[in-house]
């Protein structure tokens, strides 16, 4: 988690953060803004209009044809404003949340892959998902009511100024008591709560994730039971969580009901006073009543809005924390060609987080040369191979590439210089040819065939009913390890890259696949620089110098 997310902000720079990606849209926001403030006020005069009629009717005036025509004349505009202000917002909202959404994809590219070498993913999908969903109540309907409450709530303290100036004060201290104090109130008693129920979620996403993903050796190990437990637990206790926030709520929706009632009353006694004392008139009287009651519409919708904004907020903060955390490795800019070079490292060390993993290692790879390294399960091995594509900087010592430190050389020019081959192959939902073709852009059929027949696959999917256009399923489960590892393999021969990186490249194969592999290997890399790292002695058989690695060091 990013220190920006440990150190939680106000709601209120969380609101100016999230308002000012409104810029773009200014003129369509401005336009929401007026036609809510329209609406409401025709809102608000129809009722102040319709007692006025009444009154009249007590008096035992005749009913005016004209009053008839304005009241239905405001009741048509209500509904034509309020539309025209809801069709705003929401465009408004969808548009932003597509950018919003384009910018955390930019964001994660900048951050990537230092960022999602164990990462939580399950809460990263959260919030990419669902958190960015949530900002649809803020952009759609926050913004815009919090001015169109600030702007009717000013024309009808003047409207009301015009009966008696202590009625106008008293609508001025209800409307802030209502539309600022309240939600403000609310806002720091439930802030908390919001942001650890999004947590929460997001957690029992990564939880559930990872369930689905293991389901294979849950079932084998007869671990079901456990796994189901724990799922019931978490979600029980994210199920108290929405409960205490909708407790909250209710509570806070009660408290704002009864703050109206007390304002409305409040405001019927002052001028009932002032009527007494011949300091108004009895029309006033009811009509400042009437105006008082029927204008808290603005600022009531600003009270309710804090009862649903904790979560709303809670979310914002998420992905302004992804939007604003620094990079861990900062990329260069430019481009230029490199040639096969000789690469050296100096000495580095390198700690993840706080745990040492690399110490005082240093090492040669001349070009056109074929390095093992060799050594147990959490040597270090796949460690080096990040750091040799620059996953991340290390803390001391240099890596170079003909001399130059990586960290000067554009970071494109060093992705196209290696081809990297994972330990776990990841695939997409998607056919076999387009999997292949991840390895370069606009890559053609002729292109991936030879890829797939350098690393031995191209028979098997010749077999398979589709070819290459059969589909892999969901993270390759139609395919075996060994045939998802040589797809990962043709990648790295149609990237073509003068560098060749191998993490295990036959950890999920048998000696006869794996034998296959290493003389395709040995094979199609002839002039390139490869490096090849395996606990398995046997897959060392065609390095031409071998490292051993062991407890981060090498020898």
């Amino acid at each position: 988690m990013s220190q920006t997310a440990k150190q939680r902000r106000s709601s209120i720079k969380i609101v100016g953060k999230m308002i000012g990606l409104v810029k773009p849209l200014a003129h369509i926001m401005a336009a929401a803004v007026i036609f809510g403030t329209l609406g409401y006020l025709c809102a608000i005069f129809l009722t102040i209009i319709a007692g006025f009629s009444l009154l009249r009717g007590l008096e035992g005036k005749d009913f005016s044809h004209l009053l008839f025509v304005i009241l239905i004349i405001l009741a048509a505009a209500r509904g034509i404003f309020h539309y025209a202000e809801q069709y705003c917002n929401h465009f408004i909202a969808f548009k932003l949340l597509a950018i919003i959404r384009h910018q955390v994809f930019a964001a994660l590219r900048t951050l990537c892959p230092a960022k999602l070498e164990g990462r939580d993913k399950g809460n990263l999908i959260s919030i990419i998902t669902t958190d960015i969903e949530l900002l649809e109540v803020f952009y759609a309907h926050t913004i815009s009511p919090i001015m169109i409450a600030c702007i009717t709530s000013l024309i009808m303290v003047v409207f009301i100024g015009q009966i008696h100036l202590y009625a106008a004060i008293f609508a001025l201290c209800a409307y802030l008591m209502v539309g600022v104090v309240i939600p403000v109130y609310n806002g720091k008693k439930g802030g908390q709560k919001g942001m650890e129920f999004r947590t929460a979620f997001g957690e029992l996403n990564s939880f559930v994730l990872d369930s689905l993903r293991g389901i294979d050796e849950t079932i084998q190990y007869g671990k079901g039971n456990e796994r189901k437990e724990q799922i019931t637990k978490r979600s029980l206790k994210l199920g108290k969580m929405q409960k205490d926030l909708n407790h909250m709520e209710a509570f806070q929706r009660a408290f704002t009901n009864f703050v109206l009632l007390v304002c409305s009353f409040g405001m019927f006694f002052l001028t009932f006073i002032l009527y007494k004392n011949s300091r108004i008139q009895f029309e006033d009287m009811i009509l400042a009543t009437i105006a008082m009651i029927g204008s808290f519409g603005p600022v009531t919708a600003l009270s309710s809005l804090s009862n649903n904004l904790n979560q709303t907020l809670a979310s914002g903060e998420r992905v302004l924390s992804i939007l604003e955390e620094i990079p861990i490795v900062e990329e260069v800019e430019g481009e230029r060609k490199l040639t096969i070079p000789k690469i050296e490292v100096e000495g580095i060390t390198f700690a993840y987080e706080n745990e040492v993993i690399l110490r005082d290692c240093t090492l040669s790879m001349n070009p056109g040369k074929v390095i093992g390294i060799h050594g147990k399960s959490g040597s270090g091995k796949s460690t080096l191979l990040k750091l040799l594509m620059r996953f991340w900087d290390v803390n001391d010592g240099k890596i170079k590439i003909s001399e130059e430190d990586i960290r000067q050389i554009p970071t494109k020019s060093l992705r196209n210089f290696q081809s990297y081959v994972t330990q776990e192959t990841q695939l997409f939902h998607d056919s076999i040819a387009n999997n292949i073709a991840i390895g370069k852009q606009g890559a053609s059929r002729e292109e991936i065939v030879e890829a797939a027949k350098k690393a031995s696959i191209h028979e098997l999917i010749q077999s398979l009913p589709n070819g290459y256009d059969t589909n892999v399923g969901e993270l390759g489960d139609a395919l075996s390890g060994g045939e998802k590892q040589r797809i990962g393999i043709a990648r790295a021969f149609l990237h073509n890259g003068p560098v060749l990186l191998l993490d295990e490249p036959t950890s999920n194969l048998d000696s006869l696949n794996e034998g296959i592999i290493l003389k395709s290997l040995e094979r199609e890399s002839k002039g390139k620089t490869v490096v090849i790292v395996s606990h398995r002695e046997s897959t060392m058989g065609f390095a031409d110098m071998i490292y051993d690695m062991d407890g981060g060091r090498i020898s």
